[in-house]
């Protein structure tokens, strides 16, 4: 079926907070490499649990009073609008940070789910209440992320993912359906699968225009990457 919708992760995608994870882990005590949403839900209600939440809320707020735009993304979001596609975002950010950085940076989308409003990525759930409330269906919907959980949770969903990796593409980059190093060309993969029947002439990788690199074709879809 013919793309209808779009939905993106915020952070690292559309706009850089600049929160610094680490640092979060040293003031919660947290060892290197614990994921902080769910180390912080694995706590135990009490004091410490109560201090990782005020840890981590002053470092969204301080991250949503400084963030900025990705480069490319306010061109893509104008040309995907224009096209007529609705766009979502789903984050694992709060709904507080989310708010204050879209207000701020004057973004509007049709539907945005924090970790407030849907289990947190790499569940699939908030993608198929995003379909749901556009009444597409998964196969009409495209998401778009910077980090592996953007692809585990869009290929959980059972929808098609962009990756956006501006560095190059990271080891798991086979793990999504198209990788772009920058953002306006979502626009032309959008474009693509729109129509159909040219889906299956699209390249998978669309690096930097200074960059000739490729992936090789993924077993899965077919797409040169």
């Amino acid at each position: 079926m013919a793309l209808r919708g779009v939905i993106f992760d915020l952070d690292g995608t559309l706009i850089d907070s600049r929160l610094d994870f680490d640092a979060m882990r040293r003031e919660m005590g947290f060892p290197e490499g614990q994921l902080i949403l769910e180390g912080v839900a694995a706590l135990p209600d009490g004091e410490r649990r109560e201090r990782c939440l005020t840890i981590l809320h002053e470092h969204e707020r301080r991250g949503a009073e400084s963030a900025t735009l990705m480069p490319g993304a306010q061109d893509m979001l104008a040309g995907l609008s224009a096209r007529g596609f609705p766009l979502a975002i789903l984050t694992r950010n709060s709904r507080a940070m989310t708010q204050l950085a879209l207000q701020r940076l004057q973004l509007e989308f049709s539907h945005v789910l924090t970790r407030e409003d849907a289990p947190p990525k790499p569940d699939p759930a908030g993608l198929w209440h995003i379909c749901q409330a556009w009444q597409l269906s998964v196969d009409e919907v495209i998401f778009v992320g910077d980090y592996r959980f953007d692809l585990v949770a869009g290929r959980a969903a059972g929808i098609a993912t962009v990756l956006y990796a501006p560095d190059g593409p990271p080891d798991y980059a086979k793990e999504a359906d198209f990788v772009v190093g920058d953002l306006r060309d979502v626009i032309r993969i959008a474009a693509l699968l729109a129509e159909p029947n040219r889906a299956s002439a699209a390249s998978a990788w669309f690096p930097p225009a200074e960059s000739g690199e490729s992936l090789p074709r993924h077993p899965r879809t077919g797409f040169d990457r």
